[in-house]
């Protein structure tokens, strides 16, 4: 079964040429016009993806964003679209739960490949025994994670962030080495990015429990597992 990826974007021209695009390298599409429009698909739909514009007409794409990262407890991928461009634009969605941000304009082909990249990260992960850290429990074959009990809502890089430290919890990982795990790409002094990542991580642990601390920097290299 193909993969169901959810497009929201008001332009007529992009949301189409995106459709046929995705369609054309195989995975199934659904196509909203507005945010109220996508919300309701996600209400009666489960997809695997979703690209999402930020200018919309009803619901905006931040606020979107936020129901299914706080209301809805949704981790699936989603991708921003936008022209908007800065360093400060990009920072604050993946602050708000965003997994990865294409530049308008872009080329179909690189949306292509960002798709490609963020499903294959969902399905990297054998299924395999509980992880366990401190209060921590990680289920890799749901990608759940629960904190004393309590399910905790991760993005996939958030995740897989985590996945990563608690495998290996004596090894201290460099930005350089997160960044081309998790994001599958070369590292072009992306440090940020993974620092906006491990910063939002460690405020859901922490709001989660208290009594502990999970992840130590280790200054001039990078994290580790504490």
């Amino acid at each position: 079964m193909p993969y169901k990826l959810l497009i929201v974007e008001d332009e007529t021209d992009i949301n189409h040429l995106l459709a046929r695009t995705l369609n054309r390298a195989g995975y199934s599409t659904l196509q909203a016009f507005s945010g109220t429009e996508a919300k309701l698909l996600l209400e009666a739909e489960r997809p695997s993806l979703i690209l999402l514009d930020l200018i919309l007409p009803g619901l905006s794409g931040e606020e979107l964003l936020w129901n299914i990262r706080k209301t809805l407890q949704n981790n699936l991928p989603i991708l921003i679209l936008s022209a908007k461009s800065t360093l400060e634009d990009k920072v604050n969605l993946l602050q708000k739960g965003a997994d990865d941000y294409i530049t308008k304009p872009f080329e179909p082909e690189e949306v292509v490949a960002r798709v490609q990249a963020a499903l294959r990260r969902t399905q990297s992960e054998p299924a395999g025994q509980t992880l366990s850290h401190k209060n921590l429990l990680l289920f890799p074959d749901s990608r759940k994670v629960l904190v004393r009990g309590k399910e905790l809502s991760l993005t996939l890089h958030e995740y897989e962030l985590l996945s990563f430290l608690v495998k290996a919890p004596e090894k201290v990982y460099s930005r350089e080495l997160l960044y081309e795990l998790i994001w599958q790409g070369g590292y072009y002094g992306e440090s940020n990015t993974v620092n906006v990542h491990v910063s939002n991580l460690r405020k859901k642990l922490k709001e989660a429990d208290e009594t502990e601390t999970y992840i130590r920097t280790v200054y001039g290299i990078g994290f580790k597992l504490d």
